[in-house]
């Protein structure tokens, strides 16, 4: 029994993220981290300006080194679940960063015959991460995490440790910047009898501010390549932010090479310290739609 359910559990939860014929697992280390970054595409490799580097390119962290605070609750499709928590300070001189990712999927069935379900159990996801990053020549920046990871399916489990490295050059010409990030190198224990490969990937883009006095918005347009080096997925991102008079921004993206979903949207409200963003992301085949939203308190 115990077999099949862990064969019914790879195969649905794999599905619930992949596009193409692979053969990683831990499909939650995909999501995004921020409804800010998810609204742009979910590149975020050059423009996420704020403690959300630590997940995309924690060379950035070495730019924008203030002290946040940042709170995610992404709401996925088929009951998939993630809480994820960031926080960003400054110890002995270097800026550091600290990531959670709890994931979860409820309520799967165990079922040895048609008819009712003999039961019921939930799939569970984690990782706990450390991220650095510091400047080796004026806009050059490099960076790096290390990250625990944990998966459970029903009575078993397995543990890992992964890591990400990442480079920024901001200001290639004035408020053109350029990121690097190749993540998730790693290895997890045997799950049940299995190793799950990790879904590495590597990521180039580029992101450009400027400032349009006529409508009082800052914008920024961002855009980039993402390569899955394990399987034949690769895709193609654009987003574009407009952040009116420092107070609300309106947000949407665009990523190619995905099945069931390309667009995505959001806004974002900023009040004193407090910015609160959220993202939709739509899904085909009448999988549902995403909800992400984030509240970050900047010290």
């Amino acid at each position: 029994m115990k077999i099949k359910i862990f064969v019914f559990t790879v195969l649905l939860s794999g599905s619930l993220f992949a596009q193409s014929a692979g053969n990683t697992g831990l499909s939650f280390l995909k999501i995004g981290f921020g409804a800010r970054n998810i609204a742009m595409s979910d590149l975020g490799v050059a423009s996420a300006k704020d403690v959300t580097a630590l997940n995309y390119n924690p060379a950035m962290l070495a730019k924008y080194p203030s002290p946040q605070l940042m709170v995610t609750h992404s709401s996925w499709i088929q009951d998939v679940n993630s809480e994820l928590l960031g926080a960003s300070m400054e110890i002995l001189g270097l800026p550091m960063a600290l990531g959670v990712n709890t994931t979860s999927i409820s309520g799967l069935e165990v079922r040895l015959k048609p008819g009712e379900a003999q039961s019921t159990f939930n799939v569970h996801y984690f990782f706990g991460s450390l991220s650095t990053g510091f400047e080796v020549y004026e806009n050059l920046a490099l960076g790096a995490t290390v990250k625990y990871l944990y998966e459970g399916m029903f009575s078993d489990n397995a543990n890992g440790w992964a890591f990400d490295f990442g480079l920024y050059y901001s200001d290639i010409i004035e408020n053109l910047h350029a990121g690097f990030s190749y993540r998730n190198l790693g290895a997890m224990t045997e799950l049940r009898s299995v190793e799950t490969k990790l879904p590495a990937d590597l990521r180039f883009g580029l992101a450009y501010d400027y400032r349009v006095e006529s409508i009082k918005s800052d914008v920024q347009i961002t855009g980039g390549f993402q390569k899955y080096t394990d399987t034949e997925d690769n895709h193609r991102h654009i987003g574009t932010e407009i952040f009116y008079d420092r107070m609300f921004a309106v947000r949407a993206g665009y990523a190619t090479g995905y099945e069931a979903k390309g667009l995505s949207a959001g806004v974002g409200f900023l009040w004193n310290s407090i910015n609160i963003d959220y993202a939709y992301t739509p899904f085909d085949y009448g999988l549902g739609n995403a909800h992400t939203i984030s509240v970050m308190y900047s010290f």
